[in-house]
């Protein structure tokens, strides 16, 4: 993962930690199943411009080339040199980070494209030169009627968004440039320093502290280890929980599930009880776990792992969209915050899971874990719909998307003012990311709205939605995926009071928002590192690694979260006015409790580990005793740093007063219901060849044709819709006979021959099979019903029907070019394949794989079952015909 130069935090009675990790899925770099890019655990050697950060791990990058070498060998040397780059480019966009937006899978309302989205001048020039590769690409016939005209060829292979099309998504400069680098104005740019107070972590998620006198904070790794550091930066040997046999995540630093949120209890001095969320795996089904752990009787510092109580679980239909936010709110209740069940476009049911309340998911849950009467959890009576009919009783607000991180508001420390607000980020679809002020009973608008904006417009036109709109939204320019942070209420920075403070995992950026009490608007401002002298103090920094995951706070200060590489451990970093200290001594350490508590000792029964600062500034402080600076905590790639702003800079650059000058200026009336306005600078685009954008054809209508093509008569057959892929059989009608005929007479006509192959235009070649082709073998040989067959390393066998469901059929139909399967015929309905081998068994679909290879299954060849359980199906072009 690339590192960010991180520009300013500040932190000062709270701790700030910024957790960072690769990932997820959302309007920003995605891959087509719906999971974030992640870094390869082994070099690509094909599509090698995503060996650093994309969607494909070694196994799909071989797939890649061997589907590439298998379409150059219809090429002869001049054909292979042309057109070799524009193939190689385009198949490698299922690897591009950018997958998920070039192949059209993150809007629900149109179809995923079967070819990344091209850019009309790349389009343009990739028709001039080698329009007629299109239908090995597609490895099908059916779009040989638009190879010659140029207008329904780039209407097939255009995408629309000038942004998100093939190259500009790669090359557009507003998109990429110092992407998880903060740059701002530096006018009204609050600046900020960090400081190392934590490290060795690997992917910290949450952090959160026990308020009982002893300054610990409790730190969560994705993993599923939660570790005790004291706050002298040692971090005790042993974990405070481990549930990494139990936790559902991969070796992917950035999938989405895993542990991913831990809350005590607010009164844990006396109840000893902590709370989890996290992702586990129960009989192939993928679900969110809700539970509650006791505190070890001997160890103050190790939860009892033998005492986990499971209070709740929800099936996640897939892995992505996991929510993961717990919290408990000022009436001593436990919230919890879902995700709306994943994929893209929330397309479960006729309205979605977030607008549907019979589901838990993509909704904020409100539960009593004290009063349960032996139950795992009670509802308030007091819930908003309870007694509702076909409403889950548990829901307090409903209408979400995705929530990552959401806080409460301590209110403002003289007049209460705020105290128990409950603010979120909420990760966006295509457009915008937002923050929401959550209240009992509200409805946030998804998948009706994103942001301010209507998405599904059918929906939003609803009279009923009554949405709650968003305080504040922010468009894919500023950030591709919120992060939500908290409202600072220190005593150290009372100018600070009030001010929001939160961040982008994708763009790295840090923000904060202050609202006008007055006008009831939130303003928005940004934060950057501190530059020239500003942080020129010892142990002090001024940069981060990208990917803000997380904010917290202990019971003193402010700290961030954020994740590091692949190969690097995480960082914890935070503000404060205390001069630096040696370390104490690791045994049994006496912490100095809070003004007004009792002094609390912590037994330490395991070994220490003392913090090494691995970020450290060691200018001499020449000058320290005039400039003072209040330091605030920021956890970053592999360490914890602390936060620093000098009191003359802070009168410099009049820390959020009025006399700031934001580059983006963002307003909203909550009670006016109408979009905020945000104004930019816009960038012009630049196409140059030195630096591989591509360029515009001045003529392309006139550019002549190569001469190793030539014209090629249209075929007589009739094609079908160019959306659908027709994978041929070994079968084959006389019509498909004539079809490749006619595709390898053309390429042979054209000049584009085989290597080593004479160019006789009535050759044609032998039909190689792609690993995981499927064909419908049946008695009458119809072509949309029979036996489902599997070709994998060089042989045709058959699918068991165990766990064979019309998610897999899907999968199916859709590589044989039907958008439907109408039914699943099981108990070798359509006839035993006596005589091939079963090659698959127990395979489990979500119904968007390109092949029953990439679902879950069995080893291949495993399997325990017969012929007589040979699995069939039935697609269709019409979901309702017979």
């Amino acid at each position: 993962m690339g590192r960010a130069s991180l520009q300013g935090f500040l932190v000062f009675c709270c701790w700030l930690l910024l957790l960072f990790i690769c990932q997820r899925g959302y309007s920003h770099p995605q891959c087509l199943d719906y999971k974030p890019p992640f870094q390869p655990p082994e070099p690509l050697t094909f599509c090698k411009e995503y060996i650093k950060f994309g969607c494909c791990d070694k196994e799909k990058d071989n797939l890649i080339s061997q589907r590439y070498h298998h379409i150059m060998e219809y090429f002869d040397q001049l054909g292979s040199l042309t057109c070799g780059k524009y193939i190689h480019s385009i198949l490698c966009q299922e690897c591009s980070p950018y997958a998920a937006h070039l192949y059209d899978a993150e809007d629900a309302n149109t179809p995923m494209r079967q070819l990344p989205g091209l850019c009309a001048p790349y389009c343009s020039e990739f028709w001039n030169y080698c329009r007629y590769t299109l239908s090995l690409l597609l490895d099908s016939n059916v779009t040989l009627s638009i190879e010659d005209d140029r207008e329904k060829f780039c209407n097939f292979l255009e995408l629309k968004d000038p942004e998100y099309c093939y190259p500009n998504v790669l090359t557009n400069a507003e998109l990429n440039a110092n992407l998880g680098t903060v740059q701002a104005d530096p006018e009204g740019c609050l600046q900020l320093c960090l400081q190392e107070v934590a490290n060795g972590l690997r992917n910290p998620v949450a952090m959160v502290h026990a308020d009982d006198g002893t300054r610990r904070f409790f730190v969560a790794e994705q993993l599923g280890y939660v570790w005790v550091y004291l706050p002298n930066g040692s971090r005790v040997d042993q974990p405070f929980l481990n549930l990494t046999k139990a936790v559902l995540t991969s070796r992917w630093a950035g999938d989405e599930r895993g542990f991913l949120c831990l809350a005590l209890h607010p009164r844990f001095t006396v109840t000893r009880k902590a709370y989890v969320y996290y992702s586990v795996s129960v009989k192939r089904e993928e679900r969110i776990r809700i539970s509650e752990f006791t505190l070890s009787s001997t160890d103050m510092n190790m939860l009892d792992h033998s005492s986990e109580r499971i209070l709740l679980e929800v099936v996640e239909p897939a892995s992505n969209h996991n929510g993961g936010q717990l919290l408990f709110g000022y009436d001593g209740y436990l919230y919890i915050f879902i995700g709306d069940g994943g994929k893209a476009g929330d397309p479960f049911g006729k309205f979605g899971n977030s607008q549907n309340k019979s589901t838990l998911l993509g909704k904020v849950l409100r539960i009593d874990v004290d009063n349960n009467d032996g139950r795992p959890y009670s509802v308030p009576l007091d819930n908003p719909f309870v007694g509702e009919k076909e409403s889950r009783p548990e829901i307090y607000a409903y209408g979400v998307r995705n929530m990552w991180r959401c806080s409460i508001d301590r209110g403002d420390p003289v007049t209460g003012q705020g105290r128990g607000r409950m603010i979120c980020g909420d990760v966006g679809q295509n457009k915008f990311e937002e923050v929401d002020l959550i209240i009992k009973g509200g409805n946030y608008g998804w998948r009706a709205k994103e942001g301010f904006s209507c998405y599904d417009k059918k929906l939003c036109l609803n009279s009923s939605l009554d949405d709650i709109l968003p305080i504040f939204a922010y468009p894919h320019k500023l950030g591709k995926s919120v992060t939500g942070g908290y409202i600072y209420r220190g005593c150290e920075m009372p100018n600070l009071n009030g001010i929001y403070i939160f961040g982008d995992f994708m763009s790295g950026r840090l923000m904060s928002l202050k609202e006008n009490l007055t006008t009831r608007k939130w303003m928005y401002n940004e934060i950057c590192m501190g530059k020239g002298q500003t942080c020129n103090f010892p142990k002090l920094i001024n940069s981060y690694h990208k990917y803000i995951i997380s904010f917290a706070e202990d019971e003193a200060e402010f700290v961030i979260n954020k994740k590091p590489t692949t190969t690097a451990s995480t960082t914890t970093s935070r503000t404060r006015t205390r001069t630096n200290r040696p370390l104490p001594s690791p045994v049994s350490p006496t912490i100095k409790p809070k003004s007004g508590s009792r002094q609390t000792t912590i037994p330490i029964t395991s070994a220490i580990k003392r913090l090494l600062p691995k970020s450290a500034v060691t200018a001499a402080p020449t000058t320290a005793k005039s400039n003072q600076a209040t330091t605030m905590i920021l956890v970053s790639g592999t360490s914890a740093l602390q936060v620093n702003t000098s009191p003359t800079l802070q009168h410099q650059y009049g820390i959020f007063t009025t006399t700031a000058i934001p580059r983006h200026t963002v307003s909203y009336t909550p009670n006016s219901r109408r979009p905020i306005q945000i104004s930019t600078s816009s960038a012009k685009r630049q196409h140059t060849t030195d630096r591989g954008h591509w360029v515009y054809l001045k003529n392309p209508h006139t550019t002549p044709k190569p001469l190793y093509w030539t014209p090629m008569p249209k075929p007589t057959i009739k094609t079908q819709t160019p959306t659908l892929i027709l994978l041929r059989t070994n079968k084959k009608s006389t019509r498909q006979q004539d079809n490749k005929q006619n595709s390898a007479e053309r390429l042979q006509r054209a000049g584009v021959n085989r290597k080593g192959q004479s160019s006789n235009p009535g050759k044609s070649h032998r039909r190689k099979y792609r690993q995981g082709a499927v064909r419908l073998v049946s008695v009458k040989k119809l072509p949309d019903r029979g036996r489902v067959e599997i070709f994998v390393k060089g042989e045709w066998g058959t699918v068991c029907d165990d766990l064979f469901n019309s998610k897999a059929a899907t999968v199916v139909c859709r590589q044989l070019g039907f958008p439907f399967a109408l039914r699943v015929a099981k108990r070798a309905e359509m006839g035993a394949g006596n005589g091939l081998n079963i090659l698959l068994d127990d395979v489990e679909c979500e119904g968007t794989e390109k092949t029953l290879l990439e679902c879950k299954r069995t080893r291949l060849g495993k399997h325990n079952c017969s012929h007589q359980e040979d699995v069939g199906v039935v697609c269709g072009y019409n979901k309702y015909e017979n």
